[in-house]
């Protein structure tokens, strides 16, 4: 292994392109007019992580078009004052053309009564949607994932089977068939659960094409029909809402009732729910035993929220501890000190528009999210966020311990669904049996 691997202190242009979200040919004119410095190592250019950190702090990024890509993979120019708009403010709120059935939860949150209800968790990371429905009563029966440090937090944290690999694989589908009916052993499964990712919708004319990214849903679509359980879950982020101009949702809600399900969609917002992070998630809810598909009422006003030095409050004292996953970053001086004085709600890097935020410590945090090593930053002390701190902002109890090297812990906590929200979902998908 050479110097530069040990340090891991080098970033490759393919690696700059992805952190920073600009094509790979802008980071190369950026190199060539001497504005990003590099190291030419035989054909290859290497960035040194100060000079990486220089240019975002530069003006370049603000000052220059540079290429962006939408989700689909079609470019986009920004910091183009002539062609810019003003970005209007969305309500996370539900549309007011979303038909939704509120139902109280609030009776049965301290202490809801054990129950026979199943389910599996697809897409299932860490384990987030699965915490939260046995906290609602349900009985884990099977997690899949393809991210080799979630199956380990997964198996750790939970008693029942995890399958580990690509969902798309036959062979890997059939593990999960064959696992799941042993574990059902005769019983009804309830409910299947998944957030899908949702990159590579297209359309071709009036139809949404297929394309290799989007696979995901087909397969989350294609085990449901498998297994046929009475109940569906779907989670995802907000902006699915708007692909296509809607026409992503119109297909997910058309695909799943020619499968029998009618569904409701809506926008959740986790600090509703006790959560100390206002993070929105579109929630599909849908049944093919003709119930009534309720939505947890929220029982928290934005006054009332979680806020994050509630959270995490006692934890800055606390000495490094591998153990639970407070482990604290160490960061240079001078990094420090610019931590220690950003605002709160302010990005670190001009560069960056939702990571390496600061948090807010009156007020329920920001999302939190681990995007290619930015994560957010401690409101009151000059480093980011520890992943036993993420955790508590995320609502994962004390006792979930992560496995993994804490660079992949902090990948499962950024992708997680929170425990507290999925806990909100599963009381309402209980009442949905007594409706």
């Amino acid at each position: 292994m050479d110097t530069l691997d040990k340090k891991h202190a080098f970033y490759s242009i393919s690696d700059i392109s992805e952190k920073l979200n600009v094509s790979q040919k802008t980071i190369r004119r950026h190199i060539a007019s001497g504005k990003l410095k590099s190291t030419k190592i035989g054909t290859s250019y290497r960035i040194a992580n100060d000079a990486l950190e220089n240019f975002i702090n530069s003006n370049s990024l603000a000052d220059d078009k540079l290429t962006h890509y939408d989700i689909f993979g079609k470019e986009i120019i920004i910091n183009d004052k002539s062609k810019s708009k003003k970005k209007k403010s969305v309500n996370y709120k539900n549309n007011p053309n979303d038909e939704v059935n509120w139902i109280e939860i609030i009776e049965e949150w301290d202490n809801p009564n054990t129950s026979d209800l199943t389910f599996v968790d697809l897409f299932s990371g860490a384990g987030g949607i699965t915490k939260g429905l046995e906290m609602a009563g349900f009985n884990g029966v099977c997690g899949l994932d393809w991210f080799e440090a979630a199956g380990k937090t997964y198996r750790r944290n939970f008693n029942h089977p995890f399958v580990e690999g690509d969902i798309k694989l036959d062979s890997k589908k059939k593990e999960f068939y064959d696992t799941v009916k042993k574990q059902l052993n005769g019983r009804p499964l309830n409910v299947v659960a998944g957030g899908f990712p949702c990159q590579g919708f297209s359309m071709a004319g009036n139809r949404i094409v297929e394309d290799p990214r989007n696979s995901l849903y087909k397969d989350l679509l294609d085990i449901v029909v498998n297994l046929k359980p009475e109940f569906v879950v779907c989670e995802n982020v907000v902006g699915l809402r708007s692909m296509l101009k809607g026409k992503v949702e119109e297909m997910i809600l058309e695909d799943f009732k020619e499968a029998g399900y009618e569904m409701n969609v809506t926008v959740l917002r986790a600090a509703d729910y006790g959560v100390p992070q206002k993070r929105d998630r579109v929630i599909f809810i849908g049944n093919r035993i003709n119930k009534k598909n309720y939505h947890p009422k929220p029982f928290l006003s934005p006054e009332n929220y979680m806020t994050t030095g509630e959270a995490i409050k006692d934890l800055m004292e606390m000495e490094d501890n591998k153990e639970f996953n407070h482990v604290q970053t160490k960061h240079r001086p001078d990094m420090a000190e610019r931590m220690l004085a950003l605002e709160e709600g302010k990005s670190l890097y001009k560069g960056y528009s939702d990571a390496w935020k600061k948090c807010p410590w009156n007020e329920a945090s920001c999302t939190i999210k681990e995007n290619h090593g930015g994560v957010n930053v401690h409101p009151k002390l000059p480093r980011v966020l520890t992943a036993r701190e993420m955790a508590r902002i995320q609502s994962f109890p004390d006792d979930f311990i992560f496995e993994g090297p804490k660079n992949k812990q902090l990948v499962q906590l950024g992708n997680a669904v929170p425990p507290l929200l999925s806990k909100a979902i599963g009381l309402a998908i209980r009442k949905s049996y007594h409706s």
